[in-house]
């Protein structure tokens, strides 16, 4: 029986130099799981805001909302603004409801915004990514 190509220690060992190729039975391996679409769930809009406001007030930011039902949140740094924007004109022209705008400490400020059709927890997994890469 042929031996694995293994050095321990840096030492050479007799059987250097010899390949084994080694196959395993099907069975032995970990299965693939794979749903079915029925049991798929993918998120859809909910046309509510709560996942994101619920991170970024667990993240310290300063959250105001308006009489007109608009929310503006600010990061703690002041870099980062949000704004869920349900009832304003502007957005609307735009087809938007989420407004974000990133105005880093060193390079160009860039803006995001999301649909009204975009589920909040996505809103809310995209804001994690960026305070999440933001020290980097």
């Amino acid at each position: 029986m042929r031996h694995a190509n293994v050095r321990v220690s840096g030492k050479p060992q007799v059987n250097e130099g010899i390949h084994l190729i080694v196959s395993t039975s099907a069975a032995l391996l970990p299965a693939v799981v794979r749903p079915t679409a029925d049991a798929l769930h993918w998120l859809s809009a909910d046309h509510g805001a709560g996942p994101v406001l619920d991170l970024l007030d667990a993240l310290g930011w300063a959250i105001v909302d308006t009489p007109e039902a608009n929310v503006h949140a600010t990061s703690p740094d002041g870099c980062v603004y949000v704004g869920w924007l349900p009832e304003d004109p502007s957005a609307w022209q735009r087809n938007i409801v989420w407004h974000v705008r990133v105005q880093p400490a060193n390079g160009d400020a860039w803006v995001q915004e999301f649909g009204l059709h975009t589920p909040s927890e996505a809103v809310a997994g995209f804001l994690a990514a960026l305070v999440t890469n933001s020290s980097r």
